[in-house]
């Protein structure tokens, strides 16, 4: 079984036969196997060995289907067991395969106190800072030098890079159906103000800059004023934030009579401008607070 590392052919068997267990019918039993081939996944994910998507040549996003099978596999592997001790005010209940990460001094992690909640199978690097509360979802990677701010999500499988801050209550949404879907991914150096949101596979390109209630979804259009076009996911590909592009909220006319009438707008974010010195001086408070 695999443990933190592991052979390519070790990886080729454990996710031929995490497919194979996933397929098993609703309503019909699964081996006793199943956890522990769950337990090896998280395990492989907590170190790093593979994740969930990753980045190929060309720059695009890909899942691997089989790593989220078996994050599913392992809600549906897992029995519901008491996760409190006899000390805790609050009682938590809980998939026995999916308890939350265990962590200490030699991970280089900081999890300042106030009720945070990283779980199993998670990627965080050395140098994360979390400030309470916030919670990492399964199958999430976190790079390192990150803060993730309080009241902050990181979503299944969602993917954080290096050195980014996501700010107070911002929302990096998670996707583990369907299994082909790449998740939202975040890359290097970006900053994400308070209360953002960022759904549905929505890739964020490195140093780019989202301010705060900035709200991301496949099917928003994004006008960059600088470059005047308008930036669209669709079906087949996701809403991409251009490298190093500074992103407010902003809004746009409605232009049916009766909305013109009412003077109703839409809310839409807008490409201002491209980042340079003056906004990484800005961002710039990013290593003081470590």
């Amino acid at each position: 079984m695999p443990g933190s590392s592991a052979s390519p052919a070790d990886l080729a068997a454990l996710a031929a036969r995490i497919d194979e267990l996933a397929a098993t019918p609703p309503g019909e039993p699964l081996p006793p196997e199943a956890a522990d081939r769950v337990s090896a996944l998280l395990s492989l994910l907590e170190a790093g060995t593979i994740r969930a998507a990753e980045r190929g040549a060309d720059g695009t996003w890909k899942a691997h289907p089989w790593v989220k099978r078996g994050i599913l596999l392992a809600f549906r592997a897992g029995k519901v067991v008491e996760m409190s001790t006899d000390t805790d005010t609050l009682r938590f209940i809980d998939k026995h395969t999916i308890p939350p990460r265990a962590f200490s001094v030699g991970d280089g992690v900081r999890i300042v106190p106030g009720g945070s909640s990283i779980r199993r199978g998670t990627y965080v690097a050395a140098g994360v800072v979390c400030m309470p509360p916030m919670f990492v979802n399964a199958g999430a990677w976190v790079g390192s030098g990150t803060m993730i701010d309080s009241h902050a999500l990181v979503g299944s499988c969602a993917q954080i890079g290096e050195r980014v801050h996501l700010s107070a209550a911002a929302q990096v949404g998670g996707v583990l159906e369907p299994v082909n879907a790449a998740p939202v991914v975040i890359e290097d150096d970006v900053v994400v103000g308070g209360n953002c949101g960022i759904y549905e596979g929505t890739v964020v390109r490195a140093r780019a800059v989202l301010a705060a209630g900035t709200v991301l979804t496949r099917g928003t259009p994004v006008f960059d004023l600088v470059r005047q076009q308008v930036i669209r996911g669709s079906a087949e590909a996701p809403l991409e934030i251009p490298e190093g592009a500074v992103v407010v909220p902003g809004a746009r006319a409605v232009t049916s009579p009766w909305g013109r009438e009412q003077g109703l707008s839409l809310q839409t974010p807008v490409i201002v401008k491209y980042r340079d010195a003056r906004t990484d001086l800005s961002t710039a408070l990013e290593s003081w607070l470590r």
